[in-house]
């Protein structure tokens, strides 16, 4: 159970099994199921990235590929 000083904020790794740090965010998109504009997201940690990148892009889901901090900037300057 976290502790009221761990940071809510920390997001991890989607990998399964792997609790690391997520550093990296895979925006994707599955055109059989969401709008182009659509953008769903998967996190990476430095570990995992080129994998999961890997299997989104021989699936031709793989849009963009960005650090967690100018995803978020992203987020926050269009909100």
């Amino acid at each position: 159970m976290n502790s009221p000083n761990d940071s809510a904020s920390t997001v991890i790794c989607s990998a399964k099994g792997c609790r690391a740090a997520a550093v990296w965010v895979l925006a994707w998109n599955n055109p059989k199921l969401h709008t182009p504009d659509r953008r769903k997201t998967w996190l990476a940690c430095e570990e995992h990235r080129e994998h999961l990148s890997q299997f989104l892009g021989v699936r031709g889901f793989l849009k963009d590929v960005v650090t967690l901090e100018e995803w978020e900037a992203r987020s926050a300057s269009d909100g």
